[in-house]
């Protein structure tokens, strides 16, 4: 029987160990999406303890202690963070099968070091000893990221965010970049509640009166190009379905008219007007040079009385079951019709799209990009040992395993970097799998850069962004 998280975890085959340890295991990592606060990445934030730190904010743990009964108060409510750290503690036992048994217990033994069994006996002693580590230098928001040879972040901001963090950032020298990157979310959802309210906010930002289409296409260019010169090269789209409309500008701007005054619109003026803008700033974005991601699939805020207390982003969503195949292919191909469609990322959080995705790709390939068009890692639901390798099985049988740009935290928590040493395990001992079995030739200097490639190199040539 194998030891609990040795040297070897998730490693079955001894080609895979080989390329796990001499090859994946020291690479740097290129997270090109997440949602850590670029703030706090500035101030060099020091936490208070570790109940803050690894359960401020992170919504997978918050799913596993409401699961296990725990009460409101010691998951997003006003208990002391010594009394959510016990909570928490006493819910992990009952992780067997799930993936945050693992990421804990990898948190805790590559933050601090610690390779005891986080449980409700050991939950204190921990506590006091990851605390004094806290309590030091190292261990600040900027030592953490550095602890995990982090080379790239790429932050999450909405169009009228001022970006003054990381402009600041970018003035200093670090041993990590971190760059902004678009998520024009706000400006697309014409449906959603406060619509009107951020339009006018985009008007005082960009100084250019969005009530107009013609207008608010100005003042998003005005904006991206704000972004790209401080850096940005990314941009981001939550998906929830994929819309396809017509994209016509005179409709488009008769539905921003109608929203602006406050009319109902229908679901056929939703859809036009979120295709048209979804066409119109993949042309801003093939012109600068971008990639952008398209994350589809989530449910969110599927409890409306936990929305009302809490807001988004919680631990109240799902994966949704409609079909994107459709409208999916016709997005990108008005994109692509007048040779505009950028570098893209499609993400699919429903593991019955793998194929769909897997398949979309070699739609739109070419302009002698290798992996222009790419499958995103498995996201979200699927971040776990069985996603992970569905979506690079489905890639590597539809696509090319070997051009793909790999994992990205997609975290809101300073330490969930752990989650590449993870998947990177399980990515090696696939391909060891495969070799051992006879389906690949034991050649470890194509199959050393393959991993290598994966890991990070493939993200390096694959975006536009500067790593030193």
């Amino acid at each position: 029987m194998k030891a609990f998280m040795d040297a070897d975890f998730m490693l079955s085959n001894e080609v895979g160990k080989k390329l796990y340890h001499e090859y994946a295991e020291n690479m740097p990592i290129y997270d090109y999406h997440c949602h850590i606060s670029p703030k706090m990445i500035y101030e060099n934030y020091q936490f208070a303890n570790i109940g803050e730190l690894m359960l401020g904010g992170d919504h997978y743990k918050w799913r596993v202690m409401l699961s296990n009964g725990v009460e409101e108060k010691y998951i997003r409510g006003d208990a002391d963070w010594l009394e959510k750290w016990k909570a928490f503690a006493g819910s992990l036992k009952y992780c067997i099968g799930n993936p945050m048994f693992h990421w804990t217990h990898l948190e805790l033994q590559r933050v601090f070091g610690i390779t005891d069994i986080l449980s409700e006996e050991t939950a204190e002693d921990i506590w006091n000893r990851a605390n004094a580590m806290l309590a030091t230098e190292e261990f600040r928001a900027r030592g953490l990221i550095e602890k995990f040879n982090v080379k790239v972040i790429c932050t999450t901001d909405d169009p009228v965010d001022n970006l003054e963090y990381q402009i600041a950032m970018a003035k200093e020298k670090s041993s990590f970049k971190v760059y902004p990157a678009w998520r024009p979310d706000k400006v697309i959802n014409i449906d959603r509640v406060g619509f009107t309210d951020y339009i006018k906010r985009l008007s005082e930002v960009s100084e250019i009166d969005c009530s107009t289409i013609e207008n608010l296409i100005k003042a998003l260019e005005k904006r991206v190009d704000y972004f790209h010169a401080n850096g940005s090269r990314l941009s981001d789209h939550a998906l929830d379905t994929v819309p396809y409309g017509t994209p016509d500008i005179k409709a488009a701007g008769e539905t921003l008219a109608k929203a602006l005054r406050g009319e109902a619109l229908t679901a056929a003026e939703v859809e036009g007007y979120k295709t048209f803008v979804l066409v119109e700033l993949a042309k801003m974005y093939k012109a600068r040079g971008w990639a952008q991601q398209y994350h589809i699939g989530a449910m969110r805020n599927c409890n409306p009385r936990m929305f009302a207390q809490y807001g988004a982003d919680v631990g109240f969503d799902s994966i949704d079951d409609t079909c994107i195949a459709e409208n999916l292919a016709k997005l990108l191909a008005a994109e692509e019709a007048t040779g505009n469609l950028p570098r893209t990322i499609l993400y699919c959080l429903n593991p019955k799209d793998n194929y769909v995705i897997g398949t979309m790709l070699g739609n739109f390939q070419g302009e002698g990009i290798p992996g222009k068009i790419q499958f995103g890692s498995g996201w979200w639901f699927c971040d776990q040992k069985y996603g992970m390798r569905d979506q690079m099985e489905s890639l590597a049988a539809l696509g090319l395993l070997g051009r793909f740009v790999g994992m990205l935290t997609d975290s809101r928590s300073f330490i969930s970097y752990p989650r590449h040493e993870y998947f990177r395990r399980i990515l090696c001992n696939m391909i060891g799998e495969w070799v051992e079995n006879g389906e690949y030739p034991l050649d470890y200097k194509v199959l050393g850069e393959l991993v290598q490639g994966i890991c990070y190199n493939n993200a390096v040539n694959y975006f536009d962004m500067k790593v030193d």
